[in-house]
């Protein structure tokens, strides 16, 4: 039998091309994003097959990803890499005094996502084969040129540029400290757009229920696919309200970190668009529980950010289901998804479908072979 025999662990900082921001900068409570920290995992059996996996931080926490990364790695040589699901318990126990949520489970993703390629690979199919697929392709929307670090004038080329390359809808940035010049951008862009394209909104949590409903019944007039983030991330109960009175669907789920957090998205029946993002629930073993906790509900997907992982969960959910561009990624690895008219296509190739660029590979930090 098969077993593991090395696990080789980095921290990688991918740079943006230029900074960004959204709303939690303007009112304070952030800075600008300039880079994306990137925890991969590589690990390799005894037959000489390897699996690659990776999960993310945003600005801090990228070197706590390594630290615990580092404490656990060692306890997957021996195992039998097909018994994912009980290596991942094994990984979260090893970290549960500290939490089961958070770092613990951050960290744990870019060993699950490179069993689950592991796996997928032995196979010959892409991830989203192998669990099986509703689609070949998902429709997708852009969100990096809409941010509120862009005037006006630039997120409207940013546009021009998203929907030429054949993109499917647009995301923009709301949540400035005065509405009106939310309403106002949305609704230069609407018009620049037509009625047919996709436009999405996104507050990053800073509305109160109030500042959130007024904002909402002004919104609704554009035909939006969903209000993102309206409120806190843990007001559940706050997103089924507004859920109940806007005509606008809502969409949330990307800040949670586990498979219970989501389930109360569920319970309270807070949202029409589960965000779940694999890196940060735990990888994909979890987020598959996530997906059919959504799947009873009746809940449509939009998985938030690595596009490169989420296609293939999109194309195997069986309800709707987008993926969200962002192409801050692209730096970091050989390969790229294609688009056409409107939707991503599940990559061909096996496992995850991506591997480490030259360049990366020179972005590498505080790396640790077991």
């Amino acid at each position: 039998m098969d077993k593991i025999k090395h696990v080789e662990i980095s921290l990688c900082r991918v740079p943006l091309r230029q900074p960004v921001s959204d709303a939690k900068v303007l009112t304070g409570r952030q800075k600008p994003l300039s880079h994306v920290d990137i925890l991969t995992a590589e690990i390799e059996t005894t037959h000489g097959e390897r699996g690659f996996g990776f999960s993310y931080s945003l600005r801090a926490g990228g070197s706590a990803l390594l630290a615990h990364a580092r404490d656990i790695a060692g306890e997957l040589i021996g195992e039998d890499p097909d018994d994912i699901g009980r290596l991942w318990e094994k990984m979260a126990w090893l970290g549960a005094s500290v939490s089961r949520t958070g770092v613990t489970v951050q960290t744990i993703s870019a060993f699950d996502v490179a069993l689950w390629d592991l796996k997928a690979k032995r196979a010959g199919k892409s991830i989203g084969k192998l669990l099986g697929t509703f689609r070949e392709d998902v429709p997708c929307y852009n969100t990096s040129g809409g941010y509120l670090s862009s005037s006006i004038d630039e997120v409207l080329h940013n546009v021009d540029v998203s929907l030429e390359r054949g993109l499917g809808g647009i995301k923009l940035k709301v949540g400035q400290p005065e509405l009106k010049k939310d309403i106002e951008r949305v609704r230069t862009v609407r018009n620049h757009v037509g009625d047919a394209v996709p436009i999405m909104v996104d507050a990053n949590q800073q509305w109160d229920y109030t500042t959130a409903l007024r904002a909402g019944r002004q919104l609704d007039e554009f035909n939006l696919v969903w209000l993102e983030e309206p409120l806190n991330a843990y007001d559940y109960e706050g997103h089924a309200r507004l859920a109940e009175r806007l005509d606008t669907p809502i969409a949330t789920g990307e800040m949670l970190s586990s498979v219970a957090e989501c389930s109360e998205l569920v319970k309270h029946r807070s949202v029409t668009f589960m965000q779940a993002d694999v890196p940060r629930v735990g990888g994909i073993t979890p987020f598959l529980k996530i997906a059919a906790l959504s799947e009873l509900a009746h809940l449509k997907l939009a998985p938030h950010f690595v596009m490169e992982i989420h296609i293939h969960l999109g194309c195997a959910y069986p309800h709707e289901a987008w993926v969200e561009h962002i192409e801050w990624l692209e730096l970091a690895f050989n390969e790229r998804l294609e688009i056409k008219d409107g939707h991503m296509q599940l990559p061909d190739r096996p496992g995850l479908g991506f591997s480490l660029s030259p360049q990366a590979q020179g972005w590498r930090e505080g790396l640790t072979r077991i």
